[in-house]
């Protein structure tokens, strides 16, 4: 199942091409006028929170294989502890792939949750699972979302951190298993709250974000005109009927204002500003550049942003895959670290790294059911039981290993972990009340977390 095309994802095991379907507008919201938007996400929000961190989630869909890359088993038989060997790092016992060596140099700045388990080998029930919490029945026969994702929910808390950017940005589009905005969305929240998209490749020449320009033959000018009109039919309703949302109605339209035709988003989205040397230390293609768009982003103050990476569905020619593709990650996620640390932003900015769940231990033979070899050489596939999860920078801790797996990689052996509990410990991050409730369509409270207790070994 090797296809390497890094500008869009591949197909999936149940074979549907994951190829994007529906193009959204601003915020997900191309039926809306932005201020109503903006006003939108105000009115819903309870907490703008007290610090001024920020999250990059680089999301590896398809399911990344946990005894491949951050959890090796050496000492097991030959066919689980796969085919390459684990190399020493900076942080002494803290061994990863040998695929890794740039990261092996900066195992002091993020740590591993090595005990991760969610229990299932379903796409779509482990990716709601890790973007939710929840489990709710989600399944690939009933894979609608039913929770809102954790970035709208940071977003719908926390909004942006500065004035006239997103405050969720999705890289290029928000999905998980095909889906889009799939479990990244708003959902009972609202679809103001689904990521804004980048849509395009970010390592295309002629880079452009859809939907942050203005619109065919409006020019700045012309806006301010609008503008200055739309005040004057703003202030004659006002005098008419004293309404009390008119105060409101042009601080929302003066933040649209702001996003569309003013610098703030313009310049943090233009990624041709980067220095040439930079860009090749992360790789000139879609990924690698999608990962610096998400520095440049959290550095102007995004607080949530997604980076989709898509194809790990790997159930055979794993050898070639992940030779081809785990050199990529290590270019960018170190590049990354090195640069957030550059920059001193690496302690306001969490970087995260996961998929919907982690790979069978053992591996299999490449026949998929059929004959061995008969799809290709041994690839290894979907299991919940236990996985991995990189998690650094934004006051959590590096160098650590928490939890462990049993001999063979199949389940967690100690301090068993959740995806609550890797949520909790964002909100912690992010200055968030972890025991946060929603309100559900029938108007009942629903916990955000069932377990709101944070990984307080990284804390």
């Amino acid at each position: 199942m090797f296809r390497v095309e890094l500008g869009r994802s591949g197909r999936y095991c149940d074979g549907v091409n994951r190829r994007s379907f529906l193009q959204l507008g601003v915020a997900g919201m191309a039926s809306l006028g932005l201020p109503q938007v903006l006003k939108a996400k105000s009115e819903s929000a309870t907490s703008r929170g007290t610090k001024n961190t920020k999250v990059i989630l680089i999301w590896l869909d398809g399911g990344p294989g946990h005894m491949d890359m951050y959890d090796m088993k050496p000492e097991a038989a030959a066919e689980y502890r796969g085919l390459w060997k684990p190399i020493k790092t900076k942080v002494p016992g803290y061994d990863i792939t040998e695929l890794y060596p740039k990261q092996a140099k900066l195992t002091d700045k993020f740590s591993i949750v090595r005990s991760l388990h969610h229990d299932t080998g379903d796409h779509f029930a482990g990716g709601h699972r890790m973007l939710t919490t929840k489990d709710m029945g989600v399944s690939g026969a009933n894979n609608g979302q039913k929770f809102p994702g954790i970035g709208a929910i940071v977003d719908r808390e926390i909004g942006s951190r500065q004035h006239g950017l997103p405050g969720y940005v999705a890289i290029p589009y928000g999905m998980s298993i095909g889906l889009r905005p799939g479990y990244f969305g708003g959902h009972m929240i609202g679809a103001q709250h689904n990521p804004f998209e980048t849509v395009a490749d970010a390592a295309a020449p002629n880079f452009k974000v859809p939907n942050l320009g203005l619109a065919s033959g409006l020019s700045i000018a012309k806006l301010d005109d609008r503008r200055a009109l739309s005040k004057r039919f703003d202030a004659m309703q006002k005098h008419l009927d004293e309404r009390p949302d008119s105060v409101a109605r042009d601080k929302f339209s003066e933040e649209a204002y702001q996003f569309v035709g003013g610098d703030a988003a313009r310049r943090a989205f233009d990624i041709s500003k980067e220095d040439p040397r930079l860009r090749d230390q992360y790789g000139k293609h879609p990924w690698g550049q999608s990962t610096l768009l998400a520095r440049r982003l959290v550095e102007a103050g995004c607080t949530f942003t997604t980076v989709h990476l898509g194809g790990w569905d790997h159930h055979w020619d794993l050898k070639k895959s992940y030779e081809t593709l785990l050199p990529i990650v290590d270019s960018l996620v170190s590049a990354l670290f090195i640069d957030l640390d550059d920059r001193g932003l690496l302690d306001e900015t969490l970087v995260m790294l996961c998929g919907e769940f982690g790979r069978t231990p053992k591996m299999n033979d490449g026949g998929n059911g059929g004959p061995a070899g008969s799809m290709g050489t041994p690839g290894r596939d979907h299991w919940g039981n236990a996985m991995f999860c990189l998690m650094g920078g934004g006051g959590v801790k590096g160098g650590m290993l928490i939890g462990s797996t049993d001999a063979k990689g199949e389940r967690p052996k100690d301090r068993p972990l959740s995806p609550c509990n890797i949520h909790s410990t964002i909100y912690e991050v992010l200055g968030m009340d972890s025991k946060l409730q929603l309100l559900d369509p029938s108007g009942r409270p629903v916990n955000v977390l069932e377990d709101p207790t944070p990984i307080r070994e990284l804390l």
